[in-house]
C-alpha cells in the first residue's frame, strides 16, 4: 500500500529536524510505483520533494542517487547549463531509504514528441554534451561506477550469453549482436561521465520565448564513467528530432566523439529487448517473457538485411528510417519503462563535496526522477534454459504491468502514428 502524504510529511521532518512542514501533497512520478513521493511546503517558503523506495531495486537506485547528487559540488553545478536537485537530507522509513531534495519546476517532453528544429531537440543535445564534458574526476569524489571500454563490452557480452541459451531470441539477432561485440573498432571510445542511459523525459523544460529549453535534469542515479553512447540510445524513440539532437550534441562536445558512437547507441537500444527478456525470466513472469519474444521477433524482421557494421557506421537518418518501419503493435504501442535489468582530472573537483543547501536558501526546484537502475549485472551470467520458461503464471496485475512496460519498448522503435 502506498504511503500517505501525511506519512511522507513526517519523513521530511525526520530527515530535516529543523524543518516545519506547512503543506503536503502527493506527487506522481513516471516511476511505476517504485517510490512513494510527495511535495512538501516548508515554513520558510521553500518547497521540497520526499521520496521513499518501495522495493530493494528502487532502494539501491535511491542510494546511488544520493551519491551522485553529493558528487555535484557547487563547482560542478556551475559548469552545467541547467539545474540539478539539491540533496537536503535522508533517512530510513520502514527499512527503506528516503531522501529529501529540492523541488524543480518545469515540464517534461517524451522522446516521441520532441520536435525537429531549434528548441527542445537542440537543447537536449547541448544538455547531454554538458554532462559528458564534465571532468571524470567528479566520479572519484563519491563511490560512482567507473567502467573501461572493455568492461562495457564484457557487460553486453554477458547479457548475450544469457539470452543465447534461451532459444527464444532469433538467431539472426544473436549473430548481428555477436558481430558487433566482436568488432574491435566499435569499442575504441573515451569513457566519459554519463547518466547511465538517461531518456528525454528525465529533463525538465521551460519556455524561453517560443522555444522550450532544458532547465533541469532530474535523473542522476545512473551517474558513472562509461560509454557516452548509452545516453544517446533513446534517439531511436525520437525519429523527428534525432538529427538535430546529434548535431547539437556534437557542436557542444568538448571531446571528439568516436566514429562508432551512434552505432553503439543503436546497439544498446536493440539490447534493451534482450534485457526485457532476462528481466521476465528473473521475475518468473511468462507475460513479460512472451512480450519480449514478440518484440525481438519484430525487431529481427525489421533489421533483416541491415548491417550494423557498415563501412562508415550507420548514420542517424538511416537508422531512424529503419526503425520507423517497425509496425505498430496490435491493440496499442509497446515499450519498456525500466532499464533495471539489466560514470580530465582537475584538482578543483576532487578537494570537496558539496554540503546540502538548506531549505529556504536560493536554489532550484522538481517533479521527481524517472527511470530505473543500472543496466550492468556482473553476477547475472547464468544462461537461460528452455525449462526456465515452463510453469510460470501471472495474475491480472502482472499482465497489466507487462502491458505498461510493453507499451513503454516499442515506442523506441515505432514512429508515432
Amino acid at each position: 500500500m502506498a504511503r500517505s502524504p501525511l506519512t511522507l510529511a513526517a519523513t521530511v521532518t525526520s530527515a530535516l529536524p529543523q524543518a516545519s512542514v506547512v503543506g503536503v501533497a502527493a506527487l506522481t512520478e513516471h516511476a511505476a510505483g517504485r517510490y512513494d513521493t510527495a511535495v512538501a511546503d516548508l515554513a520558510d517558503g521553500s518547497r521540497v520533494v520526499v521520496r521513499v523506495a518501495t522495493d530493494p531495486d528502487a532502494a539501491a537506485e535511491l542510494v546511488a542517487e544520493t551519491h551522485a547528487l553529493r558528487a555535484l559540488t557547487s563547482g560542478v553545478r556551475s559548469l552545467l547549463p541547467f539545474r540539478a536537485p539539491v540533496l537536503h537530507g535522508q533517512t530510513v522509513l520502514d527499512g527503506m531509504p528516503a531522501v529529501v531534495v529540492s523541488h524543480l519546476e518545469g515540464y517534461r517532453v517524451d522522446a516521441a514528441h520532441v520536435p525537429a528544429g531549434p528548441g527542445a531537440a537542440t537543447s537536449l543535445g547541448t544538455a547531454i554534451a554538458a554532462v559528458h564534458s564534465l571532468p571524470v574526476s567528479v566520479a572519484r569524489t563519491q563511490p560512482l561506477p567507473i567502467s573501461t571500454p572493455e568492461q562495457v563490452r564484457s557487460q553486453r557480452s554477458r547479457l548475450l550469453d544469457r539470452v543465447a541459451g534461451s532459444d527464444r531470441v532469433p538467431v539472426s539477432l544473436l549473430a548481428r549482436w555477436s558481430r558487433a561485440l566482436a568488432e574491435d573498432r566499435l569499442w575504441r571510445f573515451e569513457p566519459t561521465l554519463t547518466l547511465g542511459g538517461v531518456g528525454a523525459d528525465a529533463f525538465l523544460f521551460h519556455d524561453i520565448g517560443d522555444e522550450p529549453r532544458v532547465s533541469a535534469l532530474l535523473d542522476w542515479h545512473g551517474l558513472r564513467v562509461a560509454d557516452p553512447a548509452e545516453d544517446l540510445r533513446w534517439l531511436s524513440a525520437a525519429p523527428a528530432a534525432a538529427d538535430d539532437v546529434v548535431d547539437a550534441y556534437l557542436a557542444a562536445s568538448v571531446r571528439t566523439p568516436d566514429a562508432a558512437l551512434l552505432t553503439r547507441a543503436r546497439l544498446y537500444a536493440e539490447l534493451e529487448f534482450a534485457k526485457w527478456l532476462v528481466h521476465g525470466h528473473d521475475e518468473g513472469r511468462d507475460d513479460i517473457v512472451d512480450d519480449a519474444v514478440a518484440l525481438l521477433t519484430t525487431l529481427a524482421d525489421t533489421v533483416l538485411g541491415d548491417d550494423l557494421l557498415t563501412e562508415d557506421g550507420v548514420d542517424v537518418e538511416d537508422a531512424i528510417a529503419l526503425l520507423g518501419r517497425v509496425p505498430a503493435p496490435q491493440g496499442g504501442a509497446t515499450s519498456m519503462e525500466t532499464d533495471a535489468f539489466g560514470a580530465d582530472d582537475t584538482a578543483f573537483f576532487t578537494d570537496s563535496v558539496a554540503e546540502p543547501t538548506e531549505p529556504g536558501e536560493p536554489g532550484p526546484d522538481q517533479t521527481g526522477p524517472v527511470g530505473a537502475g543500472p543496466d550492468d549485472d556482473p553476477d547475472a551470467t547464468a544462461p537461460i534454459t528452455a525449462s526456465d520458461w515452463v510453469g510460470r503464471g501471472g495474475d491480472a496485475d502482472a499482465v497489466a504491468d507487462a502491458d505498461r512496460a510493453s507499451e513503454a519498448a516499442l515506442r523506441r522503435w515505432a514512429t508515432p502514428q
